[in-house]
């Protein structure tokens, strides 16, 4: 998959406002090296991984191979692959022949031997081996948990998305390129259980106590969804009569937690069919859908998401609006899941745009509470996470460094879709629009400017003046608003240049639209009116009738 710029007015106002908000951030060559599209990179497409891993839990070491197959897109003869300290290559060969390689950080430079042809498709050996960052705060920080269950049995499992999949194993760790398929070897000690991505092929039983599990993707997976779950694990499983038929959802949890499980992952039905609704169908039927158990509360690695929440509904024992609403449903297999389609299938090509995961994963948790429970729910929903929001710098970050923007992108970006939702002011006709989203960008990488600009063709609006206010800017805007004797003048204040949406208030009790911008306008109303902005928006509000 290739990676081009297109410098828009929006991504000017974007990298000014990452220079002005991130200038007290230093970024290294190292994270340039991550979070470019390197000249070591830029000339190849991934087509396939085959992930062969032994995991040791005597020494929490790993070692193994991985058999990257790529297209030649044109000729060069040096090729990036990323693996973070501790962990090492030992050997990378081509055609059966040995490599020569340096290592500059957390990046191996290697030169191939073998003339790059465009068009064609070749294939590297990397094996490697190490004892891999061990994660302090899983999900929070990147690496391997190595873990005792309530048996003292191993409990082993991976988290590595923000610090990147190259943490444990050899890899092209950029997201703008992903593999069409993988396999996942995962050997482990006898008597325990790897559950990974996709569907499990087979598992096959060593001469050496050990039982190797074959697990194969079949669709396109980012590198920080591929993960390893290893455990005493239980097994049972339902299907789910979908939007694309029948979808086997397969529930991997600890012997001891199993009927807290049968009646807890009730829930991932309703999930599924609330999302459906909303997203379209799941995004990866072929793959099935699974629920694995894991000691942190829970990630979105695609067809494998693992919950933490201890089998009850919030998120750990919290509701995250503060309202109730936050307690009809489990957090994790809703929020969670709900990266299946933003995050999994529609992937930004560079964390900078992390919101597109993040902002719609967020709004799902209003989204299922609207399904379920009705509009009121959401709208209260939603507005009560606005408590969470801190608008302390933009939510698209610094390109091409490997950096997120401002964690905003969870909840100010849910509330900007909320806010979309109410300027479309058509509920269907915005479901469609994100329905459309996931057809349109189905299993691609993608730019926010992708983004925006089918967002603004499916609302029939220039959108550009809205997103860079929510998305590149931390002022929220506010609406100021005066009355004199029967005239309402209003404007737009503490906004981005050309800042012009619509907003919807009362007058007196009756719904009236109104189209602010940066200037003054007015309407004529009764003397004295009361007037109501729309909570649904998210907006300040300032009356200046007591001011001169």
């Amino acid at each position: 998959m290739k990676s081009f710029k297109i410098f828009t007015a929006a991504t000017i106002i974007c990298l000014l406002s990452s220079a002005i908000y991130g200038q007290n951030q230093k970024f290294t060559r190292q994270d340039t090296l991550r979070g470019t599209v390197t000249q070591e990179r830029v000339w190849w497409d991934l087509s396939y991984y085959h992930l062969e891993v032994k995991v040791n839990p005597q020494d929490s070491s790993l070692q193994g191979r991985n058999t990257i197959r790529y297209k030649v897109l044109s000729e060069y003869q040096f090729i990036q692959i990323d693996l973070q300290e501790p962990m090492q290559i030992v050997k990378v060969s081509q055609d059966g022949k040995a490599l020569a390689f340096r290592r500059d950080g957390n990046v191996y430079f290697i030169s191939l031997e073998k003339e790059q042809t465009a068009g064609d498709f070749n294939e590297i050996l990397i094996d490697f081996e190490g004892k891999p960052k061990v994660s302090v705060k899983p999900p929070w920080s990147g690496g391997l948990s190595w873990k005792r269950d309530a048996n003292q049995n191993p409990l082993i499992v991976t988290t590595c998305q923000g610090d990147g999949a190259s943490l444990w194993w050899p890899c092209k760790d950029h997201q703008y390129d992903e593999p069409d398929s993988m396999t996942i070897s995962v050997t482990v000690p006898e008597g325990l259980t790897d559950v990974s991505n996709g569907r499990l092929r087979t598992s096959i039983k060593n001469s050496d106590h050990t039982t190797t599990y074959n697990w194969f993707v079949s669709n396109p997976i980012n590198n920080y969804c591929v993960n390893l779950n290893i455990a005493d694990y239980v097994h049972f499983g339902e299907k789910y009569q979908g939007e694309k038929g029948s979808l086997d959802c397969d529930y991997y949890v600890l012997s001891y937690n199993l009927e807290k499980a049968k009646l807890q992952f009730r829930e991932v039905k309703r999930m599924l069919e609330a999302l459906e609704y909303w997203f379209g169908p799941y995004p990866f039927y072929e793959d099935s859908y699974k629920l694995v158990e894991v000691p942190y509360p829970g990630m979105e690695h695609q067809s494998s998401v693992t919950y933490g929440n201890g089998y009850e509904n919030g998120y750990v024992k919290t509701d995250e609006s503060n309202t109730g609403w936050g307690f009809k449903f489990d957090f994790i297999i809703v929020h969670e899941s709900a990266h299946e389609w933003f995050g999994n299938s529609i992937t930004s090509k560079d964390v900078a745009d992390m919101w597109i995961h993040e902002a719609f994963g967020a709004y799902s948790e209003s989204l299922f509470l609207n399904y379920h429970f009705g509009k009121q729910a959401c709208s209260e929903y939603v507005t009560g996470t606005r408590a969470k929001v801190r608008n302390d710098r933009p939510i698209i970050g610094p390109y091409n460094v490997n950096t997120e923007g401002s964690h905003d992108m969870y909840y100010k970006g849910a509330n900007m879709l909320h806010t979309l939702r109410q300027i479309v002011d058509d509920d269907e006709k915005f479901r469609q629009m994100i329905r459309g989203l996931s057809k349109q960008f189905y299993h691609q990488t993608v730019t926010t400017q992708q983004i925006e600009n089918y967002l603004s063709t499916a609302a029939g609006r220039n959108l550009t003046p809205f997103f860079n206010q929510y998305l590149r800017d931390v002022r929220i805007p506010v609406f100021e608003y005066r009355l004199e004797k029967d005239i309402l003048k209003y404007r737009w204040n503490n906004c981005v240049a050309g800042f012009d949406m619509p907003l919807k208030i009362t007058v007196n009790d009756k719904p009236e639209w109104v189209y602010p911008a940066t200037d003054w306008k007015q309407l004529k109303v009764d003397r004295d009116a009361k007037i109501v902005t729309d909570i649904n928006f998210y907006i300040q509000v300032k009356d200046l009738r007591d001011q001169p």
